[in-house]
């Protein structure tokens, strides 16, 4: 999050990617107001529905076993309705008061449960424990997950493995755009042998789980402070960079 709370390692160019188009899982809607908002709720059920059977199928799957087919029935749960806006005062200037705008934060008690609960899962700790110099899983890209998780707002117990590696590519994105270590991700989640015919279809996911967040991938240092201070004494925030190697 910065040379002032930890090491940065040296960044490598970043392999140009070809945009791939959001898939839109709403469809638009000519109706009268009421018969809109039925149908929007009857969508939002049928997605959330999806999503939770995508989660229970694909949780127990070993790394090496992830398949396309598993990926492309991820569905994410978007959100409705806008974060709204916090002004905080910065300093007074003569008569004249100069404002900040800042957002609450998004993570709820339910995504730091999701996150510590992940955090059990055994690929998810290998991927961990391989990590010997946190270039991608530091205690400050590990808060940007759960504050994403907050961001896309599924239901905690919704959140998988996969959603996991999505947010912290996107956080690894975001800080480091290291490809080296990022492609650690693919390795782990889709297996070794798997990946290069599956990591596109991670990307794709990618580009959903963004757009869940509303494209809002920034999180300050001071957040995931925050984050950490709800359980200061887990292990995960023990995961302190102290030099790039």
């Amino acid at each position: 999050m910065g040379s002032s709370h930890h090491s940065r390692v040296p960044p490598f160019p970043a392999a140009p990617q070809k945009r791939i188009p959001l898939a839109s899982n709403y469809t638009t809607l000519e109706a009268v107001p009421g018969q809109r908002s039925r149908r929007k709720r009857g969508q939002k059920r049928r997605n959330l529905a999806e999503v939770r059977a995508a989660a229970q199928e694909s949780c127990p799957l070993a790394s090496n076993s992830y398949s396309s087919e598993t990926f492309s029935q991820l569905q994410l749960w978007r959100k409705g309705g806008q974060k709204r806006n916090v002004w905080t005062v910065h300093h007074v200037e003569g008569t004249k008061l100069r404002m900040n705008r800042k957002r609450r934060p998004s993570y709820r008690p339910e995504d730091q449960e999701a996150f510590y609960r992940l955090l059990e899962d055994p690929i998810i700790q290998t991927f961990l424990e391989a990590d010997i110099f946190l270039k991608v899983s530091d205690k400050y890209l590990l808060s940007m997950v759960v504050e994403y998780f907050g961001r896309v707002g599924l239901p905690g117990h919704l959140y998988n493995r996969i959603h996991f590696f999505l947010a912290l590519y996107i956080a690894s994105d975001m800080e480091e755009d290291n490809p080296m270590s990022k492609r650690s991700i693919f390795q782990f989640l889709l297996g070794r042998e798997h990946w290069p015919e599956l990591y596109k279809e991670f990307l794709k996911l990618k580009i959903e789980f963004f757009h869940a967040m509303e494209y809002r991938a920034w999180v300050t240092p001071e957040l995931c402070e925050e984050i950490q201070a709800q359980n200061p004494h887990h292990w995960v925030w023990g995961r302190v960079r102290q030099c790039a190697p």
